[in-house]
């Protein structure tokens, strides 16, 4: 799935089709490091999406809104005051390399027209967005990048731009078939290594798919090639040339085993046809394959600080737990203690005094036992000793016996909040569990009331058959769910043994009052529904419980979403639940 130079070939001619002409109108900067720009053209409104997020960097055009912060942040402020309404003038790709060029015109603070330069790098973890007027000088940028962090490159206010050239590439566009043949000759290397470590824009993937063209091996060495591979392979490269320089692109999407496994913006014949998704445009193919990994990576930096403060406060309970364990089992000796108290008034006065130890029967197992003696004290205050230490240690074993309880019952809840953490889709869904976390005191900064105003639902599904199907999110959802939404005879599923959401099957009628059944598919969509959203949700196949509502009880002092429950069914469920008919309901 790389976001190589020809795909950014395919985003750059259709934005270039979409925007050149059309003027600005709005600036936002949603996330940390996206920038959302509203282009309107030809009376057409278009949002261009641009993510420089190291893990994931993207650009394409999309319908999608999304919240800005109510104050923008510096670098959004800038753009917004050297582009706001500038009308568009080009966007290009400087050769084949990852980087997209948006070329603007607008007055100045002097009433002069003049031309600003938005430069979108897309390189992984040196992803940047920079701006520089027309003489290539960067006025600022997404991020500032000092000669303490780069040798090679300043990304400064101030400092000339330029692309840094960290190896020698030819541009695939502007290579002949001399220099092709030179090229993939020049080593032994895997033949489809020397295409993407000669070319710029060809990615490995693309590589092979260029020598699965010309029925070539692509383990074969360059060298190992003879004049007729070569030139399959030549004319398989000129028809990627081609449809690049003619702007032919056919948006994809590549399954295995029923998953999206790549995308590319020309047709791949490697793949047989059942396992290609074309789409209408390059946008709308990168946001399908992309949606879902992009919300993941932004909640993934939103939900850091959570997750470190419980971890941390996880990690703290789990040595507490150890320790509690370890007194308890020190504390399990206290029976000898009183055995040594006992035998000692029976039999001390066959002790000599100021003796080290004492050997008596011990009439419970009728064997002898040695008892070690303070040689400074009595037979009678060693055994008075004896019973101290039993006395102190029965109290100890039974205040460990609370404590161990409570450390487990909040380990239990603090592993439930650090897996909602990991599944949570929305801002809202985190907000709910910032205030849950400072209402038990886990946090001490407040959450801003209005989050709490907003707060997310649980999801809503409904199968083919019309049966209503719910989910927790997070521990307050499982309660709400659990306790006050469904009636007696719903069924309830959970992933067995682990945090994970409550699973809510509702009845097809209001209020029933004899049991009901439902279709099998319907079970197992549910129990699907619940191995997803559960701690074991990476795994291929995941346990899950269920049983009808009625039998689910609130134990007495738990936190919120915590149950028990006695009698139940069990089946063993895939995490994957594209396989069934559910339409998530708004």
């Amino acid at each position: 799935m790389a976001f190589d130079g020809i795909t950014i070939a395919g985003v750059v001619a259709e934005l270039n089709s979409a925007l050149t002409g059309g003027r600005i109108s709005k600036i936002s900067q949603p996330e940390k490091e996206e920038i959302v720009i509203t282009v309107k053209n030809d009376g057409k409104q278009y949002k261009l999406f641009l993510s420089a997020c190291a893990s994931l960097p993207l650009i394409y055009l999309t319908d999608t809104a999304k919240a800005a912060p109510l104050t923008a942040p510096n670098f959004c402020m800038v753009l917004r005051k050297h582009l706001q309404s500038a009308k568009i003038l080009s966007v290009t790709q400087p050769g084949m390399e990852r980087v997209v060029e948006i070329r603007a015109e607008h007055l100045d603070e002097m009433g002069d027209m003049c031309q600003r330069i938005l430069i979108f790098e897309l390189m992984g973890k040196y992803s940047n967005l920079i701006l520089c007027n027309d003489n290539q000088v960067i006025l600022d940028s997404l991020k500032h990048v000092p000669s303490s962090m780069s040798s090679v490159r300043e990304v400064l206010p101030g400092r000339e731009y330029f692309i840094p050239v960290t190896c020698e590439k030819k541009n695939a566009l502007e290579t002949d078939k001399n220099e092709f043949f030179q090229l993939v000759k020049a080593g032994s290397l895997p033949v489809y290594k020397m295409l993407y470590q000669s070319f710029t824009g060809i990615s490995p993937f693309i590589a092979r798919e260029l020598c699965d063209m010309a029925n070539l091996d692509d383990r074969k060495g360059g060298t190992d090639l003879n004049e007729d591979e070569l030139q399959a392979l030549w004319e398989a490269f000129l028809t990627l040339v081609t449809q690049i320089k003619e702007k032919n692109f056919t948006p994809v999407v590549l399954y295995e085993n029923g998953k999206e496994q790549e995308f590319a913006v020309t047709d791949i014949s490697s793949f047989a046809p059942e396992n290609r998704k074309t789409f209408e445009s390059v946008s709308e193919m990168l946001a399908f394959f992309y949606h879902s990994k992009n919300n993941a990576d932004v909640m993934r930096q939103k939900t850091l600080n959570l997750r470190k403060t419980v971890q941390t406060i996880l990690e703290r309970d789990y040595k507490k737990l150890d320790l509690q364990e370890k007194q308890l089992r020190d504390a399990a000796k206290k029976e000898q203690y009183k055995i040594y108290g006992e035998l000692l008034n029976t039999y001390g006065y066959g002790v000599e005094e100021g003796a080290a130890s004492a050997t008596v029967l011990n009439y419970y197992t009728n064997e002898e036992i040695t008892i070690p003696l303070d040689k400074e004290k009595s037979v009678k205050d060693n055994a008075k000793r004896y019973f101290e230490k039993y006395t102190k240690m029965k109290r100890t074993e039974e205040a460990l016996g609370i404590q161990l309880e409570e450390t487990k019952k909040e380990i239990a809840y603090l592993e439930s909040v650090h897996t909602f953490l990991q599944i949570a889709s929305s801002k809202e869904d985190l907000n709910q569990i910032r205030h849950e976390l400072y209402e038990r005191r886990y946090i001490r900064k407040k959450p801003d009331k209005q989050d709490k105003k907003n707060a997310s639902k649980p999801l809503h599904y409904r199968t083919e058959d019309g049966y209503e199907i719910y989910v927790g999110k997070n521990n307050l959802q499982n309660e709400e769910l659990t306790f006050r939404m469904a009636t007696g005879n719903d069924w309830w599923f959970h992933a067995k043994g682990v945090p994970g959401s409550h699973v809510i099957v509702k009845a097809p009628h209001e209020n029933p009052a004899t049991e009901w059944d439902m279709p099998d598919e319907v079970f197992e969509a549910a129990a699907a529904l619940a191995a997803m959203n559960s701690k074991n949700r990476d795994q291929e196949k995941v346990e899950v419980d269920y049983i009808r509502k009625k039998h689910v009880k609130r134990p007495g002092g738990g936190e919120p979403g915590f149950v028990v429950y006695y009698t139940n069914f069990s089946m063993v469920i895939e995490t994957n639940i594209d396989r069934f008919a559910l339409t998530l309901i708004d």
